[in-house]
C-alpha cells in the first residue's frame, strides 16, 4: 500500500511541476508579446522556452490553449488527490500534503487566468511608455516566485518557501516603481493616459501573480510544519 502511495505521490509531484511550468510559460509569452518590439526583448529564465508568435490572433490562441491546459492539469491533480485520499488511508502528514496540493492548484489556476488577462491587454499598449517602466524585470521576478513556490512543495523545502514569501517585497517594489513612473508619464503628456492605465493593469496582474505564489508557499509551510505562516492572500 505504501509503495502504491509513493508512486501516486511521484505522479502528483510531476503533475504539479508541469502545471507550474505552464503557468510560467503563459506569463512569459504574454510579456514577450508586450516587449517583442524592444531591442532587449524578454528572457524569462527558469528554462522557459519561448516560441516567438508574430500574429496577434495566433498569440491569443496560444495563450488560451495554455490556459486550457492549466485547467486540465487542475482537474487531473484533483483526480490524483482524491484517489490518494480514498484508496491509501493517508496518515496526518500525508493528509496535509494532499490537502495542500488541492489548495495550491487553485492559486495556480488563477495565475493562468491572470496571464490571459495580461494577454488581452497587450494589443492596446504601444512602445513609448513600456520603455519607461520596469515591467520586464517585474515579470521575471513574478515568474521566479511561481517556479520556486512549486519547487518548494515538490522538494519539501521550507527554506525556499520562506524565500518566496520574502521575494514578494521585490515584486511589490516593482509595482510601486511602475505606478510612480506612469504618473510621471501622464504628467509629461496627458494623451498617454489610456496606455498608462493599460500598463498599470498589467503591473497589477503581475503583482497578484506574486501574491498567489506567496499563497502557494504559505501552503507549503503548512504541509511541512502543520502551522500556517500567516493568513493566505485571497
Amino acid at each position: 500500500m505504501r509503495s502504491e502511495f509513493n508512486e501516486q505521490l511521484g505522479r502528483l509531484h510531476l503533475e504539479l511541476i508541469e502545471m507550474g511550468s505552464l503557468c510560467e510559460e503563459a506569463i512569459a509569452i504574454t510579456i514577450h508579446d508586450l516587449l517583442n518590439h524592444n531591442a532587449g526583448g524578454f528572457s524569462p529564465g527558469n528554462n522557459v522556452v519561448l516560441n516567438v508568435i508574430r500574429d496577434e490572433k495566433a498569440f491569443l490562441d496560444k495563450v488560451d490553449a495554455i490556459e486550457r491546459e492549466i485547467n486540465q492539469k487542475e482537474r487531473d491533480i484533483e483526480s490524483v488527490c482524491m484517489k490518494m485520499l480514498l484508496r491509501q488511508q493517508p496518515v496526518a502528514k500525508d493528509l496535509r500534503m494532499i490537502s495542500s496540493a488541492l489548495k495550491m492548484i487553485t492559486d495556480m489556476e488563477r495565475i493562468g487566468d491572470q496571464a490571459v488577462d495580461i494577454a488581452e491587454i497587450t494589443k492596446f499598449v504601444g512602445k513609448g511608455a513600456i520603455d519607461r517602466v520596469p515591467i520586464k524585470d517585474m515579470a521575471a521576478a513574478a515568474i521566479k516566485m511561481v517556479t520556486n513556490s512549486v519547487d518548494s512543495f515538490v522538494k519539501s523545502d521550507l527554506k525556499l518557501a520562506r524565500e518566496v514569501i520574502m521575494q514578494d517585497d521585490i515584486v511589490d517594489g516593482f509595482f510601486d516603481r511602475v505606478k510612480r513612473d506612469l504618473i510621471a508619464i501622464i504628467r509629461d503628456d496627458a494623451s498617454n493616459g489610456e496606455q498608462t492605465m493599460d500598463l498599470l493593469m498589467i503591473a497589477k496582474y503581475l503583482e497578484r501573480i506574486g501574491d498567489h505564489a506567496v499563497n502557494i508557499s504559505e501552503t507549503v509551510i503548512y504541509s511541512i510544519t502543520g502551522k500556517y505562516h500567516k493568513f493566505a492572500i485571497d
